[in-house]
């Protein structure tokens, strides 16, 4: 199981670790606070971030996943993205 781990560089710019048996892969992933309010409801950007980390890793290994992203993208995707990191926040 992967340990996801968020930590805030600026206002909507965070480092993300994700540490796992295989090694650890490191992303930078950009949010806007609109997005965060918009896609998270109540949630922290960093919960957030997590959530769509563990929605990524369910489907994709550390590696595949992009370096560098801005977040909303992830739904290009998975275009079920939205609906289900909103379920899974809620609840």
């Amino acid at each position: 199981m992967a340990v996801v781990n968020v930590q805030i560089e600026s206002e909507d710019r965070y480092l993300v670790v994700v540490q796992d048996g295989g090694g650890r892969s490191q992303h930078r992933v950009t949010v806007s606070p609109e997005k965060v309010a918009e896609l998270g409801g109540d949630a922290s950007a960093e919960e957030l971030i997590a959530a769509s980390f563990e929605f990524l890793l369910e489907r994709e290994p550390k590696e595949s996943i992009l370096s560098q992203f801005e977040l909303p993208v992830i739904s290009r995707y998975f275009p079920d993205y939205p609906a289900e990191i909103g379920r899974r926040l809620s609840g």
